[in-house]
């Protein structure tokens, strides 16, 4: 048998260390420090905030102003509607409601047309959120007559805090006519329509 030349035993010693070094990393990769045999598990990746665009804080308050901003936005409309609801109002009735004014100053008690008078709410949602009631004035008598009416608004304390009148003029046996009584008060707080006089003259 030849003995390995110093070459040969070099190579061998060199090739001997690498299997050792391979095999001390294929038992470091395979056991944990119980022993056991160990899973493989993904580690969490932190998200790209690259896309992201503010941060909470700004987002929330950005929310907040578009609220804001919507709401003034509606407050303005329902004051335009309001002030529409009423300028019609007024330009249709506003010389019998003068007329209806007069002829009331004249009258002591509640009048003598408190029968021929009702009164209905009508829904703030198509008078811009004002209060207004339609005053219904029949004349239920056998000749033509005028109507003068007061309308009171009462609060809680059942404190009258606003006038109006309305009137209607040269009403025909059995015809209607349908005023509307409004009030320029706040929303709040809430008012009660209250019926105080109606003449027929």
């Amino acid at each position: 048998m030849s003995t390995p030349s110093p070459h040969g035993r070099s190579r061998n010693a060199a090739l001997a260390v690498a299997l050792a070094a391979a095999s001390a990393f294929t038992l470091t990769a395979c056991d944990d420090d119980s022993g056991g045999s160990s899973t493989s598990s993904a580690t969490p990746t932190a998200p790209d905030t690259a896309s992201f665009s503010g941060n909470a804080a700004s987002a929330l308050a950005s929310a907040k102003a578009s609220v804001r901003a919507e709401a003034s936005k509606r407050a303005a409309s329902a004051s335009a509607a309001a002030s529409s609801f009423e300028a019609s109002v007024s330009a249709e009735v506003e010389r019998a409601n003068k007329a209806a004014r007069t002829e009331l100053a004249k009258v002591l008690g509640q009048g003598n047309a408190m029968s021929e008078v009702t009164m209905t709410g009508k829904p703030r949602s198509e008078t811009g959120g004002l209060l207004a009631v339609v005053v219904t004035i029949t004349n239920k008598t056998d000749k033509t007559a005028s109507y003068a009416v007061q309308v009171d608004f009462l609060d809680s304390s059942g404190k009258a805090v606003e006038t109006r009148y309305v009137g209607a003029e040269d009403l025909e046996p059995g015809q209607k006519a349908q005023p509307v009584a409004v009030s320029r008060k706040p929303t709040e707080p809430v008012l009660t329509p209250k019926l105080a006089k109606a003449q027929r003259y």
